[in-house]
């Protein structure tokens, strides 16, 4: 079902000193793990898409942001206090997982910064995922809750110092290591990093019709 109404904010839930997490009253939103909402101060024609964070089984609506210098949506949505208003349009997208696929397949995450909010939903929505996620980041304290996934499943790629799982950027990890050719990849984050690691992909062999991507900056 999509809603355009006011969803009031139950918290804010500060990562790192830019990044942060907007908890939300759900109102009932139906949405699919993958898809992403239009989210504006109540009453701001100003508004920015972002992918759903939490669960498509959880009471809650969450949003991860990062807060962009230049960002006039993210620094009002920062200072918003609990208990007030936030404008909500949405779901949104076709960014989803083909759900028959999930019993029988392996899954890969590539993300890159804020670009693991889908695959957060995707996790948190479909405990029996059998996934691999990569997420690329500048620094080991960026791995935002990081902790919400099977350590055994998650590696943390870190380019600007070495307290990731994997010291380099996520294509890095890509050129250095096999991948099934019947596994299903999507791909979220900066339009620089998708390219090369599609590009890596295709060259592995991965069919064209198992490569996903949403586009975030």
């Amino acid at each position: 079902m999509q809603t355009n109404g006011k969803h009031r904010l139950r918290d804010v839930k500060f990562l790192t000193e830019s990044t942060y997490i907007l908890q939300m009253d759900r109102n009932g939103l139906e949405f699919e793990a993958g898809q992403h909402i239009l989210l504006g101060a109540d009453g701001d024609l100003n508004q920015r898409e972002y992918s759903i964070y939490s669960g498509n089984n959880e009471e809650f609506l969450e949003v991860l942001i990062k807060e962009v210098d230049d960002g006039d949506v993210s620094i009002k949505l920062k200072d918003i206090q609990p208990g007030n208003y936030l404008q909500v349009e949405g779901p949104l997208g076709f960014f989803s997982l083909d759900e028959k696929l999930i019993p029988n397949h392996k899954f890969l995450f590539v993300s890159s910064g804020t670009g693991i909010s889908p695959f957060h939903c995707m996790v948190k929505s479909h405990p029996e995922l059998d996934y691999t996620l990569l997420h690329g980041v500048r620094y080991g304290k960026e791995g935002y809750e990081s902790h919400h996934y099977d350590k055994n499943r998650y590696i943390k790629c870190t380019s600007g110092d070495q307290t990731g799982d994997f010291a380099g950027r996520v294509t890095d990890y890509l050129l250095k290591h096999p991948i099934d050719k019947s596994t299903i990849c999507y791909f979220c984050g900066n339009f620089k990093m998708i390219r090369e690691a599609m590009d890596i992909l295709d060259k592995k062999g991965i069919p064209h019709n198992q490569l996903h991507a949403e586009v975030y900056f």
